[in-house]
């Protein structure tokens, strides 16, 4: 959604959930398309019927089966689609945002642990970082970064539990993200969304 040119301000990756396809999550943030932001919304290298054997699909970044293989493909596919996107561009006037949701938090934290590309805010929406994290790693890439943690006051997924293991893995990390809530259940939220940008 949009495209990379010198009126470019932002450069955002929005890394969708599970059971999620790509052509429909990027329209959660049609409130940001303007010349300023460049949105691209990969999809989950897997997909499945999300109902018997036929209807609709659904992509999925990572199973238990092999994950190992699926987590190092997809961040190969991952610094693959960055360096599609950026390609003859300089990019020193860009601020690189990933956005993961739901599962895609994983899959973001992951990534952006392990990318050589320099990206300046990590967003985990309504999602935790995975806790096989590399520690070491992940400590050094995150610092210094703009790190969030937005969720819905209603989010029925994310319990007291998940809350406390997210400030858990933060603590080893040694990273505190900025935390921020709206009223609303485990969706993107357009309003939200617009304040984390508007600057």
């Amino acid at each position: 959604m949009g495209e990379v040119s010198e009126q470019t301000k932002n450069l955002i990756f929005v890394i969708h959930g599970y059971g999620q396809q790509a052509k429909y999550f990027i329209q959660k943030f049609e409130s940001l398309d303007n010349t300023k932001n460049c949105i691209v919304a990969p999809e989950g290298l897997n997909r499945f019927y999300l109902e018997g054997f036929s209807g609709r699909v659904g992509a999925t970044w990572m199973t238990k089966e092999d994950r190992l293989t699926d987590i190092e493909n997809y961040l190969t596919y991952l610094n693959k689609v960055y360096e599609e996107v950026i390609k003859d561009t300089d990019t020193g006037h860009l601020k690189v945002t990933v956005i993961g949701f739901s599962q895609g938090s994983a899959t973001a934290s992951r990534w952006v642990s392990n990318t050589p590309y320099n990206v300046h805010q990590l967003i985990l929406w309504a999602g935790i970082f995975p806790p096989d994290l590399d520690y070491q790693l992940a400590g050094d890439k995150f610092d210094n970064m703009d790190i969030k943690y937005v969720y819905g006051l209603k989010d029925p997924f994310l319990t007291e539990g998940r809350i406390d293991e997210m400030n858990r893995i933060s603590s080893k990390l040694q990273v505190s993200p900025e935390t921020i809530t709206f009223d609303g259940e485990h969706i993107i939220d357009g309003p939200t969304l617009q304040t984390i940008f508007k600057s």
